[in-house]
């Protein structure tokens, strides 16, 4: 009886083949279900940026108001702002929340390098919790340029 069984080779041909089409399948409907999934979370999320006041500054120390704004220019309070050197130096990353009216006030000292006459200065923002809003997007940077004054 068990002979039988150990001579057929019929039965296992297709499995493998079955077994890898099931695969690919499973994969690509769970593929759909978690892009639908992730889409349906991100709807009624709001994207934030900053306005940087002044916009453009020289090195040394300086006293800048960062307001958090959404896309359409409402302010956004309890939002954090983070204040990191880009391409312009910062000696250390600077925080600061954002009042009632969206505006935070950060003091910096940027710098450049040797033979570098300009740079930015990054501003992230972590959103306020449980307010829908997001910062996933590149913000407005600070410039800074050497040899002007503020």
């Amino acid at each position: 009886m068990f002979e039988r069984f150990t001579s057929d080779e019929r039965a296992i041909e297709g499995l493998p083949v079955r077994l890898v089409i099931a695969l690919v399948v499973g994969i690509a409907s769970l593929s759909v279900m978690m892009n639908t999934i992730g889409g349906l979370s991100t709807l009624g999320v709001t994207e934030l940026d900053v306005n940087p006041q002044p916009e453009v500054v020289a090195e040394g120390n300086h006293e800048i108001t960062v307001t958090v704004v959404t896309p359409k220019g409402e302010p956004v309070a309890n939002a954090t702002v983070v204040a990191k050197g880009g391409t312009a130096t910062l000696s250390t990353i600077r925080p600061a929340r954002t009042g009632p009216d969206g505006k935070a006030t950060l003091r910096l000292a940027p710098s450049l390098g040797p033979n570098q006459k300009e740079g930015t200065v990054t501003l992230d923002v972590k959103p306020p919790a449980g307010g829908g809003y997001t910062d996933e997007r590149e913000n407005t940077r600070l410039l800074v340029v050497s040899g002007q004054s503020s």
